[in-house]
């Protein structure tokens, strides 16, 4: 890969986050609940009014002034306070939920990249076939169900109904004083069935893109030479068609990524999982901006992030890309 390529990628990201920071401080103050309408209170005088415009800054102009100081703040880490939360940082807010989540749905991402590559590819290469018709089909279901439509069946039938699992929640209240042991068992439980779901909601669409990308590979050149030679099919599949075919791949899989937290949300909530998509519900709710500021800052940023590695994986794995 030759600098000119990385230093273009890097440049462009650089540029993306810097108008995601202008996009995010201009959205929450149009928004209802910024700050400025905050102090509109029968309640407060005038003079309580100004003195608190004077300590949020919102007395200065909103560009340059208060758009600098933002940018400033958010460059040394510093996203402000959170009103749901009784003015705890919001890093601090953020901190507490970032675990779960990624817990939850970084699993999720390499159960449903593991499985659906393999059946995708699987039945691709066994196009119309039996394998193929039950795989694609399942695929296609899966990958029109929303998270909570899956979620809510495994609920009934294996927390509710068969008590296997529990309903809702992390871990169970007071598990705090067991031995080490007990707690990953309990979180384990815990885990089940989110996990199932997140990993079935992701598992459709990389089984889907898979399949496609593996017809189109085994009718390559390379492939048909490959067989001529004698070659097994499993062996042709897993060394000359299966590399190649990973390309398309690479971008779902980083987009995926990046919407870690964004497709979180509704999981979160079907099993009450104290997430990032558990806290965008709440901090909705209680128009928790600087929370909101900081939640949609951190999916973004994340999303250029995911694509700026993919496009350096692209590099590597295609050199046409780096032209």
């Amino acid at each position: 890969m030759n600098a000119h390529y990385l230093a273009r990628k890097l440049a462009q990201a650089f540029v993306t986050i810097v108008a995601i920071l202008v996009l995010n401080f201009l959205m929450f103050r149009m928004m209802p609940g910024s700050p400025d309408r905050v102090l509109k209170n029968p309640n407060l005088t005038p003079e309580m009014i100004a003195a608190t415009r004077a300590r949020w800054g919102l007395d200065k102009p909103l560009i340059p002034d208060q758009l600098i100081a933002y940018v400033k703040a958010t460059v040394s880490g510093d996203l402000g306070y959170s009103i749901f939360y009784r003015g705890q940082p919001v890093t601090d807010v953020l901190g507490a939920t970032v675990g779960p989540t990624i817990l939850l749905v970084g699993l999720g991402e390499v159960f449903a990249i593991i499985g659906g590559l393999a059946i995708g590819a699987y039945a691709g290469w066994r196009r119309g076939g039996k394998t193929d018709s039950i795989g694609t089909g399942a695929s296609l279901i899966l990958y029109s169900m929303p998270y909570f439509v899956i979620g809510m069946p495994l609920v009934v039938i294996f927390a509710a109904g068969l008590g296997w699992f529990p309903t809702s929640g992390m871990t169970t209240p007071g598990m705090s004083d067991q031995p080490l042991l007990n707690q990953a068992w309990d979180l384990g439980r815990h885990l089940v069935l989110p996990l199932l779901a997140v990993t079935l909601g992701l598992l459709g669409g990389y089984s889907i893109l898979m399949r496609s990308s593996i017809i189109d590979t085994r009718n390559e050149d390379y492939i048909t030479t490959a067989r001529a030679k004698g070659l097994k099919d499993s062996w042709v599949l897993r060394h000359h068609a299966f590399p190649n075919a990973m390309l398309p791949m690479v971008t779902l899989i980083a987009i995926n990524l990046g919407y870690v937290v964004a497709g979180a949300i509704t999981a979160e909530i079907v099993f009450n999982w104290p997430g990032l998509g558990t806290l965008t519900i709440h901090a909705l709710s209680a128009r928790d901006y600087p929370v909101l500021q900081g939640i949609f800052l951190l999916v973004a940023v994340s999303v250029v992030i995911a694509n700026l590695i993919a496009d350096i994986v692209y590099g590597f794995l295609d050199p046409r890309v780096r032209a």
